[in-house]
């Protein structure tokens, strides 16, 4: 009787023991989905489809595209909205492109005080009410349109994930009240429209602008820390000229702080006012100053003995040893 008592307790043991490990409930297992704050796990768990959630047949409802998911709406709640689907597109907008939008066609941003590696959201508080991040639920779904999956990753955000681009935490504008709209692009020289790779949009794919050289005269490449790039307070004025040779040929007075588009024209420029004079410019071959560069240490020179052919954009502001 003994004997049968221990075979049935033993039995019970056994299959109480087995019940645990296929729970995950010993002391090696796996947590569950629900209860796992990993990133990794959330990438795992969600499903990419190719192509727009309308070209999968997503429910319009529940995603992007649904009536509350406009920017001006989402800054309204009191917490990071959770979305059942989010869509990525790459995208043409104004002057950024490449630049990544959500399925409304809404721009999507990333912040130079964030960090990509690990990536870290510094956005929170009013912050993220001013620019709501893009959260997707942990068993949603991600439309990539243009993008590749290996530049998409998660940071866990409340009880959803938001959607990081070349490790970059991204967010939509509280001010930007229609599609298409890029009023956060360049807001407090630290937010711009994210490129598919987590660039920076209309600056280049990685964001980085040309380093300075504070002698002036030649022409670099690289990236430079931000300080080092700065608008002055004060606006500069400066003469782009059609022919060198002929000092009265002006196309035109450009006049402000920070990147001013030229339109791509003329062969020289010089200092409008006394003083820009003695104050050093950049000067780009690319809107929005992207593309070949030169730093002009006194705001006076011809393009081509920098080795730029036209000059599309000029930076008005102070750098590196000036």
């Amino acid at each position: 009787m003994s004997h049968t008592r221990s075979s049935i307790f033993a039995a019970v043991a056994l299959s109480g023991a087995l019940l645990l490990t296929a729970c995950g409930g010993g002391g090696g297992g796996e947590k569950s989905s629900g209860t796992s704050d990993s990133a990794a796990a959330a990438s795992n768990q969600l499903l990419f489809k190719a192509g727009t959630a309308k070209q999968n047949n997503a429910d319009l409802s529940i995603g992007d595209l649904a009536s509350d998911a406009t920017p001006v709406n989402q800054a309204k709640a009191a917490s990071p909205v959770i979305r059942r689907w989010v869509q990525l597109s790459a995208s043409e907008v104004g002057d950024l492109n490449p630049v990544v939008t959500n399925g409304a066609g809404f721009v999507l941003y990333r912040f130079d005080k964030d960090k990509p590696r690990p990536s870290t959201s510094n956005c929170v508080g009013d912050c993220q009410k001013t620019w709501p991040p893009l959260v997707v639920a942990s068993d949603g779904r991600v439309f990539i349109d243009g993008i590749k999956k290996s530049d998409v990753g998660f940071i866990k955000r409340g009880n959803g994930f938001q959607v990081t681009l070349g490790g970059w935490p991204v967010y939509l504008f509280s001010k930007d009240v229609a599609p298409g709209d890029t009023n956060g692009q360049g807001v407090g020289g630290t937010w711009f429209g994210v490129t598919p790779d987590g660039g920076k949009a209309g600056q280049g794919s990685t964001g980085s602008q040309p380093e300075v050289d504070p002698a002036g005269g030649s022409q670099t490449s690289g990236s430079q820390a931000k300080e080092d790039l700065v608008p002055r307070t004060e606006e500069g004025s400066y003469k782009i000229f059609e022919d060198a040779t002929d000092p009265e040929g002006a196309t035109g007075v450009f006049a402000g702080k920070g990147c001013v588009n030229t339109a791509s024209f003329g062969t020289s420029i010089s200092a409008d006012d006394a003083a820009s004079a003695n104050k050093p410019i950049k000067i780009w071959s690319g809107p929005n100053c992207t593309g070949n560069s030169a730093l002009l240490a006194s705001g006076n020179g011809k393009f081509a003995d920098f080795g730029i052919d036209k000059v599309s954009s000029i930076f008005i502001g102070q750098f590196a040893g000036n």
